[in-house]
């Protein structure tokens, strides 16, 4: 069946652009930048900028002098500690995708073994295998993200879904029932202790991107670390004008606009993909993901009603 429901455009989303932009999109598109996020920040060095050269750096009758070397220092400072925990949240969102892909490649290995290891499996029963399967990727994307059962959860459980809605961890509830469920199918089926540890093992192996995405998601960069880039962000932009003023005159809120989108900029998307879970546009379209695996799965099995993929919205993939 095809889904003909309109994205959501709260959901999670993920800004898709060509890797070759031209040189107009580089300079002046706005979709797809950090731009958004920083605006007002960055606004508000101008005007200060702007002030300052006004007054020529006077504040309450008195000529505030800056040199350039602390700047120099600081700013080289501030730059690699930004780079640093980019680093970092990088590194964090590239362990959430590779957990992800885990999970599809997993759910497709148990699709086709239900198919050519539990031949003797009726087409009812390995339907609600393959539900399961897919059902999981919903239900720990809602779970990551703090939200309620979705309606895909809900149309995948059946039955099912209330009570695991109520359990503290649907996630590892929705786990424990489908390594109930392999093996219960392995036995009706006569399949061998051998075959059922192979199943067994690939459920342990959803089990651990479970506790990899728990990992990310419950330990996230030190406040204190972060606190201190915001602060000293802030800071250094807010005293700029002050040092570029005797030096470069009117020219000062352009040089301080640039810089400030720099650090600015770095800071915002750094907190963007420290938690790739997050509703932030860059981070891991989890909607179409979830969405991706239910139709790897359901097409394995064998069906030909298939829920049709998310396409990206203005650039935006759900």
């Amino acid at each position: 069946m095809r889904d003909t429901r309109v994205p959501r455009l709260e959901a999670l989303r993920m800004i898709l652009r060509p890797q070759t932009p031209t040189l107009w999109v580089l300079l002046f598109s706005l979709k797809g930048s950090i731009v958004p996020a920083i605006w007002r920040k960055v606004l508000y060095t101008v005007l200060l900028s702007s002030a300052v050269v006004a007054t020529h750096g006077t504040f309450y009758h008195y000529k505030v002098v800056l040199t350039a070397t602390p700047f120099t220092l600081w700013g080289l400072t501030l730059a690699i500690f930004l780079g640093f925990r980019n680093n970092v949240a990088y590194q964090r969102f590239w362990e959430a995708r590779t957990l992800w892909g885990e999970l599809l490649i997993v759910s497709r290995n148990l699709a086709r073994q239900s198919l050519s290891l539990l031949p003797g499996l009726d087409d009812t029963g390995r339907r609600v295998l393959g539900n399961r399967l897919a059902a999981f990727a919903y239900v720990l994307r809602d779970q990551l993200r703090g939200q309620a059962q979705s309606d895909d959860a809900r149309r995948l459980l059946g039955a099912d879904a209330q009570a695991l809605a109520q359990t503290p961890n649907p996630s590892s509830a929705l786990l424990a029932r489908l390594g109930r469920d392999f093996a219960e199918a392995g036995r009706r089926t006569n399949a061998s202790d051998m075959l059922l540890a192979n199943l067994d093992q690939q459920v342990s192996r959803l089990s651990y991107v479970l506790g990899g995405c728990e990992r990310i998601k419950g330990t996230p960069i030190p406040y204190p670390y972060i606190l201190m880039l915001h602060r000293i962000v802030h800071v250094y932009c807010f005293l700029l004008p002050f040092c570029l003023v005797d030096s470069i005159g009117w020219f000062t809120p352009f040089a301080v606009c640039v810089l400030a989108y720099t650090f600015f900029g770095l800071d915002a998307l750094g907190d963007q993909i420290a938690d790739p879970f997050d509703t932030q546009p860059n981070d891991l379209p989890l909607d179409a993901m979830s969405r991706n695996l239910e139709i790897a799965v359901l097409e394995i099995l064998g069906e030909r009603e298939l829920p049709a993929p998310l396409e990206p919205v203005d650039g935006l993939l759900l």
